[in-house]
């Protein structure tokens, strides 16, 4: 009996332990330690040398996050998946947990998804993170924009330079790949448009307005969307943190005044005596 009733309390302390800042400060420290040791197994050199060594400890990390995972688990029970960061740490984990023997052997690889996690630990990160979420409609606006110019120019493209130039605009999706090449700028002049111009001596007309609207215009807007989101995503942090500051006053208030009536019972109480 004593036992049952003390189960609960324990769960709550390494709950509340395990999101506290301490731990969550501990598990950054490993996640970025066990990125370097992922990264030093891949040299043959020092895997001969240290490799039962970099096994165990990537071993021991793992086992912190799942007992991480399994405490937050046993503390929030089912609304544990109501938060999105820990499904995603939970993925993460499960991914590193799969077999990786066999047929699995590639999935051993994965195991470098570990280091993601800072994503979800690291505050300054999943503000970032969760403005990009935020910006993915317009993103995707912007996205469709960018692939009708691309649609419409590989079209122009395959009907203007494809006869001459069939390794670079032979169909349009060839014409689609080399106009991203170009709106990259990698190797845009002398490897294909000088080229192109020695048979076509207009074809500048064609590709410099296209590099202006898709490598600035459209780019920029890129940005623009996801600086948008981010100024968005902290005002309404901002905006929280000045209503959990309020509410708190209004607490405090509400407990001075509380204080204040009861001094004044006591008071009270204290003269009714001295009367008696």
């Amino acid at each position: 009996m004593t036992d049952n009733a003390t189960r609960p309390g324990v769960i709550e302390r390494l709950g509340v332990f395990a999101a506290g800042p301490g731990a969550q400060r501990f598990i950054t420290v490993l996640i970025v330690l066990n990125a370097i040791t992922l990264g030093l197994e891949t040299d043959a050199d020092i895997m001969a040398q240290w490799g039962p060594e970099l096994h165990f400890f990537d071993n021991a990390v793992l086992a912190v996050f799942c007992a991480e995972l399994l405490t937050k688990l046993a503390h929030q029970r089912l609304s544990f998946f109501k938060d999105g960061w820990n499904v995603f740490d939970f993925i993460v984990v499960g991914i590193a947990l799969a077999p990786a023997t066999g047929e699995f052997s590639v999935l051993r690889a994965l195991r470098i998804f570990r280091a993601l996690r800072l994503l979800s630990v690291v505050p300054s990160m999943r503000r970032v993170t969760q403005a990009l979420f935020a910006a993915i409609p317009g993103i995707l606006s912007v996205g469709s924009m960018i692939l009708l110019i691309f649609y419409v120019g590989a079209v122009l493209a395959t009907n203007f330079f494809g006869a001459d130039f069939d390794a670079w605009f032979g169909s349009v999706g060839r014409s689609m790949f080399t106009l991203f090449q170009i709106m990259t700028l990698e190797s845009w002049s002398m490897g294909i448009v000088r080229p192109v111009m020695e048979q076509y001596p207009l074809a500048w007309a064609f590709f410099v307005p296209f590099i202006l609207v898709t490598s600035f215009a459209v780019v920029n807007l890129f940005i623009g969307i996801i600086v948008d989101a981010m100024q968005k995503q902290a005002q309404t942090e901002a905006q929280e943190m000045h209503e959990e500051t309020h509410e708190i006053m209004r607490e405090s208030e509400a407990i001075h005044a509380e204080l204040r009536a009861l001094r004044e019972d006591i008071k009270a109480l204290t003269a009714a005596r001295k009367e008696d």
